[in-house]
């Protein structure tokens, strides 16, 4: 079978206009899934554990005779991590353990201490910093399991300070996966419950009886949990709607074509949705990279969905030079940036959007994936242009602090009074004006 990715060249006239043609990704509602998601939610809102366990039974084929019934308990969680074989669990706790010190480094690094200072008439301003109450992670079950992504979720908020993380997993047919228990009783969540879709996003929003509300939800999840995310915001936190996944590399044909495939086959193996993309200077280097493709595809347990992943969002570019590829690198704002290149750090000075960055040849994205330290959970979609990594400081939260001293009231309260008057707002004009002296 021919295997097809499409080759551009960044000289080429048409090249801006055949790039966002293949950037494009559509993140439409689709009207079905909107108008099932709303019915889900109003359901769950009005009828609580009733409709989650008429929902779980539903969809995922599993029948409780309580909402109890589909927890997990802490117990449990343990007894997956200690059944599970010496060498993954102690692969799980070596990842959490880089993964929670990385995140510690970020809490020192972020300013989550808050701060004070005090100006010369005895004002005191600053900003206190506190975590989130109680924390929402969705993890996707069924056709795959992620114990990375409890993990990257759950860490974080641990960190943080959140009081009390609550898990929702779904778990088709009843299958449950002991590697992604084991990796919550490692994350240390406090409560899972096995239930999945707009169902359990509408619980973690609203609460019932028995499963909390909370404050913010996290973590990825399908069309429908992705819809009832962007739904219960305003009533919850989210930390951000996720398209597909992304890689882009940059090369400067010093590295293996075959390393370079793979890191391209590592995304599209996803879905068929995901996108690959090489830039290069090195028109030869392009020509192997492509015949490596060709050659280890087949190899590819997941080779369909590969194919199709490549056909339809991949491309290999031949660029100017590195500069032009540090251009279009800021233009797409790539979820994943390999820079895979001698002395990495030159061109990663140029780059201003990329949600993670894996400097140097041996910097593949799959370590980052799992056990490299910081967070895997990424902004897709271009989104990098205007947001970050899951992080710390997702699960806190900031308040300002203001004690204006009796002499500092003088002098702001005449400035207050006089942009009130401006703005027609006579009660607060009135109100600074009161802490005059005169």
């Amino acid at each position: 079978m021919t295997i097809t990715i499409r080759k551009l060249d960044a000289a080429s006239p048409d090249f801006r206009q055949t790039l966002s043609a293949v950037l494009a990704f559509e993140a439409a509602e689709d009207e079905a899934i909107d108008r099932a998601v709303a019915a889900i939610l109003a359901d769950v809102k009005t009828r609580g554990d009733a409709a989650v366990l008429s929902y779980t039974e539903r969809f995922d084929r599993v029948a409780a005779i309580s909402a109890q019934a589909l927890e997990i308990g802490r117990d449990q969680m343990q007894q997956a991590l200690d059944g599970l074989p010496p060498a993954r669990r102690q692969a799980l706790q070596t990842a959490a353990d880089r993964v929670r010190s990385y995140h510690q480094r970020q809490k020192q690094e972020c300013g989550a201490d808050g701060f004070l200072y005090t100006e010369a008439d005895g004002t005191v301003l600053g900003q206190k910093v506190t975590p989130l109450d109680r924390v929402g992670i969705y993890v996707p079950g069924g056709k795959a399991a992620y114990p990375s992504s409890v993990l990257m979720n759950a860490i974080p908020a641990k960190v943080a300070g959140v009081q009390e993380i609550v898990m929702v997993v779904p778990t088709p047919d009843g299958v449950r996966n002991q590697l992604v228990l084991a990796a919550a009783a490692i994350a240390g969540v406090d409560r899972i419950f096995t239930i999945g879709g707009a169902q359990a996003v509408a619980a973690l929003a609203y609460g019932t009886a028995t499963i909390p509300a909370v404050d913010k939800i996290v973590g990825p999840g399908n069309a429908y949990v992705a819809a009832a995310k962007r739904r219960v915001f305003g009533t919850v936190g989210i930390d951000m709607i996720a398209g597909p996944s992304e890689i882009l590399v940059i090369c400067d044909g010093s590295t293996d074509p075959d390393w370079i495939a793979m890191d391209l086959f590592s995304q599209a193996e996803h879905d068929e949705l995901a996108q690959s993309i090489l830039l290069c200077p090195d028109a030869a280097y392009i020509e192997k990279v492509e015949a490596a493709i060709k050659r280890l595809l087949p190899t590819m347990p997941r080779e369909q969905v590969i194919r199709t992943s490549l056909a339809d969002r991949g491309a290999l570019i031949k660029v100017r030079d590195m500069d032009q590829a540090c251009e279009i690198v800021n233009l797409i704002a790539p979820e994943h940036l390999e820079i895979s290149t001698q002395d990495p750090q030159r061109w990663a000075d140029k780059v201003r959007h990329a949600g993670a960055m894996f400097l140097g040849r041996f910097s593949s994205e799959s370590l980052g994936d799992y056990c490299a330290g910081p967070n895997h959970v990424l902004p897709t979609s271009r989104t990098a242009r205007f947001s970050s990594p899951l992080g710390v400081y997702d699960f806190q939260k900031r308040s300002s602090i203001i004690h204006v001293s009796a002499e500092g009231a003088q002098t702001l309260g005449r400035v207050a009074a006089e942009l009130a008057y401006g703005e027609g707002l006579q009660a607060h004009a009135r109100s600074a004006e009161l802490r005059l002296n005169n």
